[in-house]
């Protein structure tokens, strides 16, 4: 068993896989990662509570494609997170779960006011295994998942890329807008985000599938846009993807967004963009 919120499953969440699924190999026993929802911040000190960075299917499929075997997703709510760490250890993992060997991070803690950790899992639960795995690091910085929200809100997709092991995706609905993008000559489809996290402001090189795109985040300052937008325009594609789910996963921020003086220099300059994007994916 391994437990945590795993935000992102990024690359020091994949280590601590590695570790349970060797764990649990060498055991005999089934690999299961047991996280919540919601949040624990979200329930305990929402003025804390930082976006996530996935949806919650996207968190277990990908827990699933890194090789657990079963997630359990544990609903969190203020009487579960009033219990004792001695109960949690008790009821959740030694009864209900029947943990034979537990993998947990280097800062891992549990129980009310945090009270519990590795060692109180070895005190408490003695006849289990406990393995603490370090933290990972990149560029001489511990991976966590603050990091990975910092470098996508920043728009910093490059890095965001190196911490997660794969480009950050977005995913979400079309849903109709304005149709400014097809009066440009660019048509694009208008996604309401699925996840917390947002991206920095900007325009950004990306993929939907296949497919080659240009994406616009932010408030188009130049139509005078109000409302948050996250745009895709699909390169060399036709067709209606009204009502779609699409996932976008982000390649590199290609410029910041910003007023212009016309609508003609817009369009000009989505044309560059275009161009640009063909050229990072090239």
């Amino acid at each position: 068993m391994a437990i945590g919120n795993f935000d992102g499953v990024h690359r020091g969440h994949l280590a601590v896989i590695q570790v349970l699924r060797e764990a649990a190999a060498s055991l005999g026993a089934a690999s299961c990662v047991y996280t919540f929802q919601p949040a624990p911040t979200a329930v305990v000190a929402p003025q804390r509570h930082q976006p996530r960075i996935q949806t919650l299917d996207d968190r277990v499929d990908s827990l699933l494609a890194a090789g657990v075997e079963h997630v359990v997703v544990e609903a969190f709510t203020p009487e579960f997170a009033a219990q004792s760490a001695e109960r949690f250890v008790g009821a959740v993992l030694a009864e209900r779960l029947r943990t034979r060997a537990l993998v947990v991070g280097h800062d891992f803690r549990f129980g009310n006011m945090r009270a519990g950790n590795a060692g109180s899992i070895r005190a408490l639960l003695p006849g289990a295994l406990v393995h603490e795995v370090g933290a990972l690091e990149h560029e001489g910085e511990p991976i966590s998942s603050s990091r990975v929200r910092r470098a996508v809100g920043s728009g910093d997709m490059r890095l965001a890329a190196a911490l997660l092991g794969r480009p950050h995706v977005s995913t979400g609905t079309v849903v109709h807008g304005d149709h400014l993008g097809r009066t440009l000559g660019f048509p694009t489809a208008n996604l309401s985000l699925a996840e917390e996290l947002r991206p920095g402001h900007g325009v950004y090189a990306a993929r939907v599938g296949e497919h080659l795109a240009v994406v616009n985040v932010g408030l188009r300052p130049t139509v005078s846009g109000q409302a948050f937008r996250f745009e895709v325009h699909l390169l060399d594609f036709s067709g209606d993807l009204y009502g779609q789910h699409l996932r976008v996963a982000l390649v590199e921020k290609l410029r910041d967004e910003r007023r212009f003086e016309s609508v003609d220099a817009l369009r000009a300059q989505i044309a560059r963009d275009v161009d640009h994007a063909r050229r990072v994916h090239a």
